[in-house]
């Protein structure tokens, strides 16, 4: 399959007198596992919101496989191949797991894929679960995987990941990082995911991008990034030398 990029130049975002993206420019192709990190506040979920089209940049740029996103639909971006997951799981109520799945595919790919869903449940644990109710029959673990399986049967090319590892336990963790690495490969999808710990960072990514203040300060490899002085005082407030 051939890589698809994403493409943001000059993005800002402005809500009433507040900006909470300033001027970001980056790219991000479909092969690519990249992590988008900075304090709270940063402007990381706001950017995530503008690039899946829940909020419009008031000013910049937005590309996918050379379409304008500004100018696309949210199930038309759904459908181009950009999947989301939220921080907060949000499964569709009084609904099983699978038909959770059935919903996300209808709307983002436009068709039911029962063999793709039977697949996707199965490599991520969850086959077991299939006919239990989403919203109460699973643990936070299986939620969270509920979120990358309905953005995986949308047949998404890239996965905007939002905090999908927050509140998990170390071991589920570790064990969540390993099904990331595995979606990335056996999909052979993109990933960029809004993540706070900077060890599962390191351990995840192949490149990070830095926002503070809504600015992107940093891009590149995860032990460079979190050298730079800029990244360091962001975090701590301390000014470190170079």
């Amino acid at each position: 399959m051939p890589q698809a990029e994403l493409e943001l130049q000059n993005v800002t975002i402005r809500f009433g007198g507040i900006t909470a993206v300033n001027d970001v420019s980056m790219t991000v192709g479909t092969r690519d596992l990249v992590g988008l990190v900075g304090p709270n506040g940063a402007g990381k979920t706001t950017l995530f919101n503008g690039i899946s089209g829940l909020v419009r940049p008031t000013q910049g740029t937005i590309r996918f496989d050379g379409a304008d996103m500004l100018k696309t639909s949210l199930h038309r971006r759904a459908r181009l191949g950009i999947g989301r997951t939220f921080q907060v799981p949000q499964p569709l109520h009084e609904l099983t797991v699978r038909e959770n799945l059935i919903v996300a595919q209808r709307f983002g790919a436009g068709r039911v894929d029962e063999a793709r869903i039977d697949e996707i449940l199965g490599f991520l644990g969850l086959q077991d679960k299939a006919d239990r109710n989403a919203a109460t029959g699973l643990a936070l673990t299986e939620l969270k995987a509920l979120e990358v399986a309905k953005s995986l049967a949308t047949q998404p090319k890239l996965l905007l990941l939002d905090e999908v590892l927050g509140g998990l336990e170390t071991a589920s963790k570790r064990r969540f990082m390993t099904m990331l690495r595995e979606v990335h490969e056996r999909y052979q999808v993109g990933i960029l995911i809004i993540e706070h710990d900077i060890e599962t960072v390191m351990s995840l990514c192949e490149r990070v991008c830095v926002l503070n203040f809504g600015e992107l300060i940093a891009d590149g490899p995860p032990a460079e990034v979190f050298r730079d002085p800029a990244v360091v005082k962001s975090y701590t407030g301390e000014v470190v030398d170079a």
